[in-house]
């Protein structure tokens, strides 16, 4: 991992808790796996802790740590540096993924919950006005009751904010081509088309992992279908987003969009959505971040603990998760 990522998600206290379980080869991470040193090192290890930062774990690095039994990674996606043939060797692969969804669940549900109030924009009218409104002047587009929030891919955290939906006055639609109808009711929603959820949505909060077949998946056609004053929810990638559509409808008014991602991270400093009222970008802040990296750090260890005790692993990562993951 990088040397930031080992400072601020490993740190001494992960460190020491390493040294409790295992023999650990170096205490400075490997940011590279082409020097002599680092081939030195890869031909003891059994397990590399990995994270942020990774180089790429492909045929050469393997052929140089033949004794390479697990990969466990301290964030979620492993796409970025863990490779098929990885698997082909029969390694097993751990990664912190739900830890680092539980700080995006929250997030989300926040968002919902706020935009349902329309909190942000009377925020700023009332700092304008410096008055509250009349009950008359609120309307019954303000609030939370009977709200229907449409989710975009029952991935780990797209569950996690169905299930936390349970709690309220709100019905949850569902789009996601890898589930049936009986699962969605599990989760409290209802399975319906992609076009169904953007047409019928109060809220749609977006969940799908950027692949080949996800990008621009949410068309200028679906954004339109939107009813007007509906607000679009992106914590997962910017690029699943035809991000000109929906800056000309937010621009228009019509549209209302929390962006926790954009294409590209970060914005032209003269993107109008900057300037734009109606959209609330933040700085990819939803996953982990401060204290809750922690999180990772702990899950990774346990697991960690796990491997070396020879018991079953509670978080491993299929092979074929490659293809359908973020």
């Amino acid at each position: 991992m990088s040397a930031e990522t080992a400072e601020a998600v490993i740190g001494d206290e992960g460190r020491t808790e390493i040294r409790r379980i295992c023999e650990m080869s170096e205490n400075e991470p490997l940011t590279e796996f082409q020097s002599e040193r680092s081939k030195g090192l890869l031909s003891r290890v059994e397990v590399l802790v990995t994270g942020w930062g990774c180089p790429v774990i492909d045929d050469q690095t393997l052929a140089a740590a033949p004794r390479l039994r697990a990969i466990i990674h301290t964030a979620g996606s492993v796409k970025n540096h863990v490779t098929h043939a990885c698997f082909d060797r029969g390694i097993a692969v751990v990664s912190a993924a739900a830890a680092n969804a539980r700080p995006v669940i929250e997030y989300t549900l926040a968002m919902i919950l706020l935009e349902g109030k329309r909190v942000i924009p009377r925020a700023a009218e009332y700092r304008r006005s410096r008055r509250i409104p009349a009950l008359r002047e609120t309307g019954f587009s303000v609030g939370n009751y009977q709200r229907t929030v449409g989710i975009l891919s029952a991935s780990l955290i797209g569950r996690g904010v169905m299930q936390l939906l349970r709690q309220h006055d709100i019905s949850v639609l569902l789009c996601d081509p890898y589930i049936d109808a009986r699962t969605a009711s599990q989760y409290g929603a209802e399975l319906v088309s992609i076009e169904e959820v953007f047409l019928r949505s109060d809220i749609v909060s977006i969940h799908t992992p950027l692949l080949p077949a996800t990008e621009g998946l949410v068309s200028r056609e679906l954004i339109d279908s939107m009813p007007p004053g509906a607000v679009l929810i992106n914590s997962a990638r910017g690029a699943v987003v035809d991000q000109a559509a929906l800056t000309d409808a937010a621009m228009a008014g019509r549209l209302r969009a929390v962006l926790d991602v954009t294409d590209p991270e970060v914005l032209p400093s003269d993107h109008p959505l900057w300037e734009c009222e109606n959209v609330l970008i933040t700085p990819h802040l939803a996953g982990s971040q401060g204290n809750e990296l922690e999180r990772l750090r702990d899950l990774a260890l346990a697991e960690l603990r796990r491997w070396v005790q020879g018991e079953d692993l509670l978080h491993p990562v299929p092979h074929d998760a490659l293809e359908v993951s973020a």
